[in-house]
């Protein structure tokens, strides 16, 4: 596992920027796997500035939404597809039908979780991005989440959904399921990214990072893979032993 720590969410961003160009610029037929929240915004910026200001293509890429809320209409701008639309997609040349996720709308949910469940491990996912809540879940995998979870239909938290509310509009609730990525799809990846910004993610980090591995703490199960980079604001890191904390950027 590598730490790379920075001094701002500007420079984090960058930072992912550059794996995530690195990857789609190489791998022979590149599938992305994209997180959302405050967290990866920064990040899908960056990339859109290279794509117009220096011609980072996305035409062979495809890319595989991480998680998707229940309840909300097709085009509730809260939808997980739709945010990855306006802040990515639309801005970039991600060929038509090439932003792939689960339908929150089909009439069998159990079904569809196993549809996208092949998909994924069909594509393969060749680089994942994600974000760590702060109570230490990965995508929408709350603690408790066995370790050998597939993709599925999950409850969220009062804790994850209290922290999505800002998100959302005033009067307007947060989903209370979703359907998720399970862990051992995330780590059937080749490469893991994970992003944390923030003091109030610095705790859930260091767990993850360095403490046990357990259901518990979901994002622990980062441990258990080949090839990681955590990518942190200094804020974020606090809780990380020094030896971890010594490679600022």
């Amino acid at each position: 596992m590598k730490v790379v720590v920075v001094e701002s969410a500007p420079a984090a961003a960058r930072v992912v920027a550059d794996l995530v160009e690195r990857f789609v610029t190489t791998a022979p037929r590149p599938a992305l796997g994209l997180a959302t929240g405050a967290t990866m915004a920064p990040v899908f910026a960056e990339l859109v500035r290279r794509h117009r200001e220096h011609g980072l293509s996305f035409a062979r890429a495809r890319a595989y939404l991480l998680d998707e809320y229940l309840g909300l209409d097709r085009e509730d701008p809260c939808a997980y597809r739709n945010v990855v639309h306006r802040l990515l997609a639309r801005h970039v040349d991600l060929g038509a039908g090439a932003v792939h996720g689960p339908d929150p709308h089909a009439a069998d949910l159990d079904a569809e979780c196993d549809r996208y469940e092949r998909e994924l491990l069909a594509a393969p996912i060749g680089l994942q991005l994600l974000g760590i809540g702060s109570n230490g879940h990965i995508a929408f995998n709350e603690p408790g989440s066995p370790l050998d979870s597939t993709t599925r239909v999950v409850a969220l938290s009062g804790q994850t959904r209290a922290g999505n509310a800002r998100f959302f509009p005033a009067g307007q609730a947060v989903p209370a399921r979703a359907i998720t990525q399970g862990i051992a799809t995330i780590r059937a990846a080749d490469q893991l990214v994970m992003v944390a910004c923030g003091k109030h993610k610095a705790q859930a980090v260091a767990r993850a990072v360095e403490g046990p591995i357990t259901s518990e703490v979901p994002a622990s199960a980062i441990q258990l893979h080949p090839n990681v980079t955590v990518v942190l604001r200094a804020s974020a890191a606090v809780g990380l032993s020094e030896s971890l904390r010594a490679d600022t950027q």
